[in-house]
This record gives C-alpha cells, structure tokens and sequence, in this order.
C-alpha cells in the first residue's frame, strides 16, 4: 500500500498499521509543521486499535485534528525513494487517493518516485523511504 493504492509486488512493507510509508510520511510532514507531534504519538503502535489500520484513515483523522486547530492545507510535494517496484504507473493515482483523503485539489498534490540507482539497502531491495514538505496556513477564523 503506497499513498492509498495497492502496489502489486512479491514484496510488502512492515508495519504495525498497513506500513503506507508515503501516507506515513504526509501524516508526520503535517503534524510537524502544525507543531502537533508525529504519528506515534496520534496513532501509536502500543495500542492495538491500530494493527493493520488504514494509513489513509489515520490522514483522514489528521485532517480533522488539523482543521480543529485552525490549520489549512495549502500543498504537499512528496517522493518515494524504491528500487523496485516500478512506481510510474500508479503515481497519479497515488495522486488522487490522496487528495480525496486530503479533501484538496489534485493540482494541490504532488507525488513522485525515485530510485537509488541500485545503491543501498534501498536499491538492494531492502526496504523504501518516503519524504513530503508540506504548507499548511493558520487561519483560525471560520
């Protein structure tokens, strides 16, 4: 599961939740820049509600908590660093799965794919890397 959509491939990624590693990445860009903490601390893996949860929900949640702060999402850019699969086919739709779970404009919404050119335990096939930067505004008059 990358960014809301299921990636086929003989491989997955662990996690106490469904290890979305890009949503997990936006989950935590957003909570930082509103001051509010990471994902551990909103979803953490000691408490089994959420074992193989929705990362996609968890940004869904993050949203809420955000907009009840006052906080708007003004744009994300975000990459995910894998050898392997090839992700270029479902980068749009990663796109879209996460604009609906971020109630934004896809154009709002940036997601791309790189690799390590065979370098590291990344390019060996050991595992991914997510980033986003995110820009969210205070506006706490609704």
């Amino acid at each position: 599961m990358l960014g809301g959509v299921e990636i086929p491939n003989n491989k997955g990624l662990m996690g106490h939740s469904d290890a979305d590693v890009l949503t997990h990445a936006i989950i935590d860009a957003l909570l930082g820049a509103a001051a509010m903490g990471d994902i551990g601390a909103h979803f953490p893996d000691t408490d089994p509600k959420w074992r193989g949860a929705s990362s996609i929900g968890m940004l869904k949640e993050v949203v809420v908590k955000l907009n009840r702060e006052g906080w708007e999402i003004n744009n994300i850019d975000c990459t995910i660093v894998a050898q392997e699969p090839k992700l270029a086919p479902y980068i749009s739709q990663m796109g879209e799965s996460l604009a609906a779970a971020l109630k934004m404009e896809i154009g709002r919404v940036s997601v791309k794919a790189t690799t390590t050119e065979g370098m590291g335990p990344i390019g060996e096939g050991m595992g991914m890397e997510a980033y986003a930067v995110v820009s969210i505004v205070w506006n706490p008059v609704k």
